[in-house]
């Protein structure tokens, strides 16, 4: 089954480069202008989260390759993910085995 997993993160890590072909922003990933030009209108749950910041702001730092970065990026936010869940089952598995 892990197998599995990671070649499913494997192939969509290859992917990754396919965001840079396009000119288009990335889906969910749009300006408040993208939100009015599109929508008329920007979103409540938007319009009140302004203030945030990205980790890596047009996924990259300054003075780097963005190929590079974008990989890089990718890779951050695939082990992330991984962790966030790895954490979960794992609790999920201890909370099971506690209430046996």
């Amino acid at each position: 089954m892990k197998s599995k997993v990671f070649a499913v993160l494997g192939i969509l890590f290859l992917f990754v480069p396919l965001g840079l072909l396009t000119s288009s922003p990335a889906w969910g990933e749009w300006e408040n202008e993208y939100y009015l030009k599109i929508l008329g209108y920007i979103p409540k749950g938007i319009s009140t989260h302004i203030g945030l910041k990205p980790l890596l702001p047009d996924y990259s730092l300054k003075g780097g390759n963005e190929i590079l970065w974008y990989y890089l990026s990718a890779i951050i936010g695939i082990a992330l993910i991984f962790t966030i869940f790895f954490v979960l089952a794992k609790l999920n598995k201890n909370r099971k085995q506690n209430a046996d």
